[in-house]
Order: C-alpha cells, then structure tokens, then sequence
C-alpha cells in the first residue's frame, strides 16, 4: 500500500513521526510536506493530498495540522475524497467501515501521537463494510 502524507507546519513533527513508523512496517510512503516547521497555508498542503488520490498516485492520504479541522475542511471539498478527522478508536473504526475514508485527518497540537499511531493501525485493519454504506457515499458526490 502507498500512503501519501502531508501536513503544515503545525503538523510537521507528527507527519515525520508517523511516516517513520509507516516506513518501518513496510509501507510505501510519498512525503507530500512541508518539510519543516516555518509557517504555510494548510489549504496548499491539503490540495496537494487530495490531487494525489484522485490521480491513484497513492491508496490513502494521511493529513496533519494544528487540530485536523481545517486541513480536513479543505481536503473535503474535492468530489471524491472522504477526509475523516480520527479524534477516537471507535471514530478510526467507523471511518473504515462506514465511511471507506480515503485521506485520514490528526491535530498536531491536540492528539498524542502514540494514539494516532493506534488509530492508523485501527483504521488500516477495519474493513469497509459496502451494502447500504456505500449508497450513502455514493450521494455525497452528487
């Protein structure tokens, strides 16, 4: 699997901290930046991340800012991607299974980075339940 990761500056130590660990559990990783802590524009970031999935350069994208909020706002606003902010495990489950997100969201200043390692496993373990979940996403595009 390729996982693209991007965040700003807020972001930054948490993006190199979880590409490492993607890295080291034998992932594909595409460091979209930045590449360290001077201050950007989340929205460029966040354009970055959802170009590259919706040109199947990777298989998930993974965003980081302050909180997740904003950079998840603007990776939502592409038809096609499905950002989901994982605040919780049981959110990192239902993200996977309902949602079928393609591009998972954490806060660099709010989570500690060992649960967002757990939720990534969490969210990469869960399988996308389909039926009556996928008639909903399908109508979030219309």
């Amino acid at each position: 699997m390729k996982i693209a990761l991007a965040s700003d500056h807020a972001g930054f130590e948490l993006k190199d901290f979880i590409g490492s660990y993607l890295s080291q559990n034998h992932f594909e990783i595409l460091d979209l930046g930045t590449s360290n802590c001077d201050s950007v524009d989340y929205p460029t970031f966040a354009d970055k991340m959802t170009h590259c999935i919706l040109n199947h350069q990777a298989d998930l994208g993974i965003l980081v800012c302050g909180t997740g909020i904003g950079i998840s706002i603007r990776a939502n606003r592409y038809k096609g991607i499905r950002a989901a902010l994982l605040y919780s495990d049981d959110v990192a489950k239902m993200a996977k299974q309902h949602n079928n997100a393609n591009v998972i969201v954490f806060g660099g200043r709010t989570m500690d980075k060992y649960d967002v390692l757990r939720r990534i496993d969490i969210f990469l373990n869960t399988r996308f339940e389909g039926g009556r979940h996928q008639n909903r996403i399908d109508m979030l595009d219309l």
